[in-house]
């Protein structure tokens, strides 16, 4: 039996296979239209994953979906669980930790979650303003011209920008760049104003360590702001897979092969 976890995300759609032992077999991170328009077939009104264009054997699997299309999916006999269980099993799975903030920046939300004794005991939850998400960066690297992955390499002398609207801050960095800001200081500036507007909703989730996980876990500046309000950052092996991995784990759970 292999453990399959399925994260349809906003942004991008991640999977994960587990074997019994918890070992990766395979792993795909695919853009979310790439995933409906090349591996799902629409039958009766329904969409249906296609296996075998993803490679796997659906008879030998045990599946377990969460993210922002697990309710529109129709995936055969396989459980559907909430998205916060599913991040918050991933980092204990990847962490081995079972007291932490966990704290994953998506696409188009984010959450913030108190975990002890591997119990969740508080969280709060953003998903009204594209400005607190991944979606604000991509938008803003696309004003500044450059990649998504040079931007978040940039925090040193971040210029002020204050807009709390997606829309309305990508005029206010044009008129930062007309005033002749460098791009290095527009960059961090971009990346200092999405660290600002998540700081406030952390103040009430103090603890010795953060776990933080999503496409936004690999930005290098994201990383260094929150250094200075937590003792310690750990940023897993697989962030992006955080939310696929808890619903395989979650799966491996309920067929009694993990005692944690």
């Amino acid at each position: 039996m292999t453990f399959l976890g399925i994260d349809l995300g906003s942004r991008a759609v991640k999977i994960i296979l587990l074997d019994s032992s918890g070992k990766v077999i395979k792993e795909k991170i695919l853009g979310t239209m790439t995933f409906y328009r090349d591996y799902t077939n629409y039958i009766d009104g329904k969409i249906h994953v296609d296996f075998e264009k993803l490679g796997l054997d659906r008879e030998k699997i045990d599946i377990v979906s969460t993210g922002y299309g697990r309710n529109n999916l129709k995936i055969y006999n396989a459980t559907v669980i909430n998205e916060i269980k599913a991040h918050v099993y991933g980092a204990i799975y990847q962490t081995n930790l079972k007291d932490f903030t966990l704290l994953d920046i998506g696409g188009q939300d984010t959450k913030i979650v108190k975990v002890e004794k591997g119990i969740i005991t508080d969280l709060v939850l953003n998903d009204k303003c594209a400005a607190s998400s991944g979606r604000y960066l991509e938008n803003m690297a696309l004003v500044l011209e450059i990649t998504l992955n040079d931007l978040t390499n940039y925090y040193k002398s971040p210029v002020d920008l204050n807009s709390t609207c997606a829309v309305f801050g990508e005029s206010e960095l044009i008129g930062k760049i007309a005033e002749g800001y460098k791009i290095e200081e527009l960059a961090a500036g971009v990346n200092y104003s999405l660290y600002q507007r998540i700081k406030p909703l952390l103040n009430n989730f103090r603890s010795r360590i953060l776990v933080l996980t999503g496409g936004v876990a690999k930005n290098k500046a994201m990383q260094k702001f929150l250094e200075s309000d937590f003792e310690n950052v750990i940023i897993p092996d697989k962030p992006q897979l955080n939310g696929a991995i808890g619903c395989a784990y979650f799966s491996m759970r309920k067929k009694g092969l993990c005692n944690a």
